[in-house]
């Protein structure tokens, strides 16, 4: 990649952290990120589309459309270029977007006149939020090195909106994790309990997603990596010789090892990312795979790279398991999974479990039984949902 790009990209991404930084309401800041893009991308038009329910998505800002048409264009997830984007969580990058398949005329929005496109998925750890696009007249097809600074550009968007930069009016903008969410899962052990959520594993904040050194994040990336060899290395002696032990941290050796997953931090933190941001980046590409993988194999070995980068994660921002936050009343355990000797740990003081992953034959499930407390597994984005001392019901 050009020192030429990487430099237009981390400029992109410094106006960006100004405008997180700023004192701009929500709207104001989506519009100035808007124009920031369109300028940087030299496109007519750049639009960011949020999810304003789990199924419809809602025009929040852009630069080049009709004004009018922010909050009162919505699609459904699937309909249109940038429904569809949504949907699969795939790039959709055209030179002619009224001849793409799935393309929808919205005259509202005064659209007709642009003909390239490209649709991002604004994703974080797997969840889709929205979606980024830009277009132009000239019917052109976007290179990759355009994309790939886009994509950078969607994480950090991702970030800030996790981090409430962008709430305001309207339920697209409402702020994330305060309003009631539903829930559905199978059921492991019958039973009901309320009581406030306790996370196994609390969610990592990246606070910074842009890097002011990247030589210096470079570096503190490369030394988290070392730091995560040694403890997978220190692992796989303390398993002796259980062959089933030796076999899943054979697969964490893998990926911890591996020269790829490493370059592509590294490239991420070249266009502007800070080391934590990177790791989060190829997380939410691993669970955007693991979503969509038939093959048992191949999602097992994405979930093994998944619980790889949450521990890069710890490591880089020094949030442990043991945040300091007291375990509420009334505890109603939520994890992505857990083994029966970490369940038995927590013994009878859980009101109830709910796993993201999980089986009704697993040893945690067998576990819950003996205990007489209800358990939820296969329950959907529980772990992205749901915070410390939420009220639950089970």
């Amino acid at each position: 990649m050009g020192d030429g790009i990487e430099t237009e990209s981390r400029k992109l991404l410094g106006r960006l952290r100004d405008a997180m930084a700023s004192d701009d309401a929500g709207q104001a800041r989506l519009d100035k990120i808007t124009h920031l893009i369109a300028t940087s991308m030299g496109c007519e038009v750049c639009s960011i589309y949020l999810f304003r329910d789990e199924d419809t998505l809602e025009l929040c800002a852009t630069e080049g459309l009709k004004a009018d048409a922010v909050h009162e264009t919505r699609m459904k997830m699937g309909e249109g270029l940038v429904g569809r984007v949504a949907k699969r969580k795939r790039i959709i990058n055209t030179p002619n977007a009224p001849q793409a398949p799935g393309f929808r005329f919205m005259p509202e929005t005064g659209e007709e006149l642009y003909s390239s496109f490209l649709g991002i998925p604004v994703q974080r750890l797997g969840e889709t939020l929205g979606v980024l696009v830009v277009q132009s007249k000239a019917a052109r097809e976007f290179s990759s090195d355009e994309v790939y600074a886009l994509e950078v550009v969607a994480m950090v968007l991702a970030e800030m909106a996790e981090l409430g930069a962008f709430v305001g009016e309207g339920a697209a903008m409402s702020a994330r994790h305060s309003q009631p969410v539903l829930v559905r899962g199978t059921v492991g052990q019958e039973g009901v309990a309320e009581g406030h959520v306790w996370l196994h594993e609390p969610r990592v904040v990246v606070s910074n997603p842009v890097a002011d050194d990247p030589v210096r994040e470079t570096e503190r990336l490369n030394e988290a990596v070392d730091q995560l060899r040694v403890s997978v290395d220190q692992m796989m002696s303390m398993a002796g010789g259980d062959k089933d032990q030796q076999q899943v941290l054979e697969a964490y050796r893998m990926f911890a090892n591996s020269k790829g997953w490493l370059r592509r931090m590294e490239e991420d933190i070249s266009r502007g990312l800070s080391a934590e941001a990177a790791v989060e980046k190829e997380q939410s590409h691993a669970r955007a795979r693991m979503g969509q993988a038939s093959d048992a194999y191949l999602r097992e070995r994405l979930s093994d790279l998944d619980d790889l980068s949450n521990r890069l994660l710890r490591i880089l921002t020094g949030q442990g398991a043991d945040t300091g936050a007291e375990m509420p009343p009334n505890p109603i355990l939520v994890a992505r999974n857990i083994g029966p000797a970490e369940l038995l740990e927590y013994g009878r003081s859980l009101r109830g479990i709910v796993l993201e992953g999980g089986s009704v034959g697993s040893h945690a499930a067998i576990v819950a039984r003996a205990l007489a407390i209800p358990l939820i597994v296969h329950a959907s984005r529980i772990t992205n949902d749901a915070l410390n001392g939420d009220r639950i019901m089970v």
